[in-house]
């Protein structure tokens, strides 16, 4: 795509080139993910929620984990990190905060507490394997564990308790639903790396941090398969799938992502202060998420409520920026 581009003008635009095209390739691939994913939910009888929690959550945080393990590999420790811990903020105060704005989202299965404190607890996970400096091979081994648990028990459990006479029939084969999922995960590949590509060629003009450029460029940037698949779910009024690609996406970013990227290579935190700081903004937003789920009888997320993330998430870029 460079390639295509450099004679196209002003070097100055090939950024802002790169962010347009990956932005419409997400929308586009974004639509293509929520349609196969929830057609393979309907052949196997899984609830939406579980396919929102596994299968979306985790093909939408592909570019985190490919941005991870390079970064790991290249031992840019900062992005590495960074990525994660920024791409979970990013999750919950900016993206649910827009899908929730514009379309508020009704909890409809109150399991997706149960779910919520399995995020929680890796989160805080990771906060104390990060204390002594460094996040290596049997940290990551305990990630991928928890990972692998996780996820059998969720569609296990999903199997069990779901009545098949509540689920619609599926209107795709099975086999076009899976290439469907593996077609949306290769252009979610391409097109992700066009837009953290553009954006961070953008952030590096403005002279910043390559911490502040993965907890807030790189890590927006790498959540925008989320916001598309989580917009779209709730515009087809999918709304487990839509909350369940959230939580799922922030648990698999750091049980799968970082899990997969230490293995790979230790990462170390080299600035703990920092690290310490961005993850009080991280459980800040975590328990904000829990507060305007609770009670979840009530059944539904406001406007008013995405709002108030979107503001503590904008608060949070502003401390980056100033």
């Amino acid at each position: 795509m460079e390639q295509l581009l450099s004679g196209t003008g002003s070097d100055a635009l090939i950024p802002y080139i790169y962010l347009a095209c990956g932005l419409a390739v997400l929308i586009v691939c974004g639509n293509i993910l929520v349609t196969g994913s929830v057609q393979i939910a309907r052949h196997f009888k899984i609830s939406t929620l579980v396919v929102g929690l596994t299968i979306v959550a985790y093909v939408t945080s592909a570019p985190e984990m490919f941005i991870s393990v390079g970064a790991a590999l290249d031992n840019a420790h900062d992005i590495a990190l960074g990525n994660v811990i920024g791409s979970n903020i990013a999750n919950i105060g900016c993206i649910l905060a827009i899908v929730v704005i514009i379309s508020p989202i009704t909890i409809r299965n109150r399991a997706i507490g149960i779910d919520y404190f399995i995020m929680f607890f890796v989160t805080v996970l990771l906060f104390i394997f990060g204390l002594n400096g460094v996040i290596g091979l049997f940290e990551g081994i305990c990630f991928v564990t928890i990972l692998i648990i996780y996820t059998v028990w969720s569609v296990v459990k999903s199997r069990k308790a779901t009545n098949a006479k509540d689920i619609e029939s599926a209107t795709i084969k099975p086999l076009i639903a899976l290439l469907m999922i593996i077609a949306a995960v290769a252009g979610l590949y391409f097109s992700s790396g066009w837009f953290v590509k553009g954006a961070r060629e953008i952030a590096l003009q403005w002279g910043v941090s390559e911490r502040v450029i993965a907890v807030s460029i790189v890590a927006v940037g790498t959540s925008m398969p989320e916001l598309v698949s989580s917009l779209v779910a709730a515009f087809r009024k999918e709304a487990d799938l839509s909350i369940g690609n959230i939580i799922g996406s922030n648990f698999f970013n750091i049980t799968g992502v970082l899990g997969v990227s230490t293995i790979v290579h230790p990462v170390n935190v080299t600035n703990m202060k920092m690290f310490t700081t961005d993850m009080i903004w991280l459980f800040a937003i975590t328990v904000v998420l829990l507060l305007v789920m609770v009670p979840l009888s009530k059944g539904k997320i406001n406007r008013w409520e995405g709002v108030i993330m979107l503001l503590i998430f904008s608060a949070y870029m502003f401390t980056l920026y100033r």
